[in-house]
């Protein structure tokens, strides 16, 4: 097969590997493998948008460096206008030129798929919900920002307030290979909106992301290892609560994964979803024990305590985030929880993936 994916940005040869792929795809006997047949075409549909995307940047390229001309030539406040202007432009396609390079980096089996993302909120109480339902609505408006789909798949209320677990299903191109950065402990220290007292309280959620398995990916599964339960569906209202025990909740009895679905009114598709969603992790557990690598996976999320996280939100008495695993950090903490969390992520996928984490001692060590 040829190589479709090498050099990121070099346009005409990935035009040259589309065409020798679609000759391919053109020949007798192409689709007796099934299998490879449909992965190929996927991979070439796949790079056929990123080459459009190049394409386009190529445009918009242009595009700014014209205005910087025009710019050029004005004058007085009209030229202060313009130049404001341009400057915005230029950033924002050094952002989008900066994320199709990082695909480059996006180099694994799963990394083109979809992403299966989970909140837990850790030990805590009320306060490790509230912040739970935070992490949850960053990664939401993270996702649209980047131009994914979201879907909540599951959804944990809180006893008080905030969320207990959530999952959601982050759809589009290489949703995976940027979501795995967020897999960890995160860390919030803040002053307590439920303590009359006014005291600095910290609290830990952990985030696990999986990518979602193709149809195609038999994983077998007995009737006699799952046990299924259906529940009414809960949450903030609207399509998560309805009258019918629709929701279903999944029990691997070997592995002890238990997933659930309830963001469909049918249990029938809520089970489906809940199947697929079991088979990705099913899977995922697999390969790791297949590559004796657990560590790289589970074992860095670790217990969703103190020492373990990955990265830390600090409120009060100062405004910081910092990824631990990298040293990228910022002040900016409204940005941040609004889902600006791609300099986490980029920084992230620069480095390789995962490193040693940091101490954290340099980062709020007064308790």
């Amino acid at each position: 097969m040829p190589d479709i994916y090498g050099g990121i940005f070099d346009v005409d040869k990935k035009i040259k590997a589309i065409d020798e792929s679609e000759a391919r795809m053109a020949e007798p006997g192409f689709w007796d493998d099934t299998d490879a047949a449909q992965k190929l075409s996927s991979d070439v549909s796949r790079l056929k948008r990123l080459v459009e995307k190049m394409r386009l940047l190529q445009t918009e390229v242009e595009d700014v460096r014209t205005m910087a001309e025009l710019t050029d030539e004005e004058e007085g406040e009209d030229a202060e206008k313009a130049a404001s202007e341009t400057a915005g432009l230029a950033t924002a396609l050094q952002r989008k030129i900066d994320r199709l390079e990082l695909q480059s980096f996006l180099s694994g089996p799963h990394d083109s798929k979809n992403a299966i993302l989970t909140v837990h909120a850790g030990a805590g109480g009320t306060e490790s919900c509230d912040w739970g339902d935070m992490l949850l609505r960053m990664y939401t408006r993270w996702g649209e920002r980047s131009g994914f789909t979201i879907e909540i798949q599951d959804l944990q209320a809180g006893e008080e307030a905030g969320i207990s677990r959530a999952t959601i299903r982050i759809e589009g191109d290489n949703a995976y290979g940027f979501a795995k950065a967020e897999r960890g402990v995160h860390r919030l220290v803040r002053i307590s909106p439920f303590d009359s007292n006014k005291r600095r309280h910290t609290s830990f959620c952990s985030v696990d992301v999986i990518a979602e398995v193709d149809d195609d990916i038999e994983i077998d599964i007995k009737d006699e290892d799952l046990r299924i339960d259906t529940y009414r569906a809960s949450g903030k209202g609207g399509q998560h609560v309805n009258k019918t025990d629709s929701a279903v909740r999944l029990t691997h009895l070997p592995s002890g994964l238990v997933v659930a679905c309830q963001n469909e009114r049918s249990q029938h598709k809520n089970k489906a979803t809940a199947m697929k969603i079991l088979k990705s992790r099913l899977y995922e557990k697999i390969e790791d024990e297949k590559r004796s690598e657990m560590e790289r996976f589970y074992g860095e999320k670790g217990e969703i305590s103190w020492g373990n996280q990955i990265r830390n939100y600090v409120f009060q008495p100062y405004q910081m985030v910092k990824d631990l695993r990298t040293g990228e950090e910022t002040s900016n903490i409204q940005n941040v929880m609004d889902g600006e969390i791609d300099p986490f992520v980029n920084a992230w996928l620069r480095a390789g993936g995962p490193v040693s984490r940091t101490s954290a001692g340099g980062v709020d060590s007064d308790e």
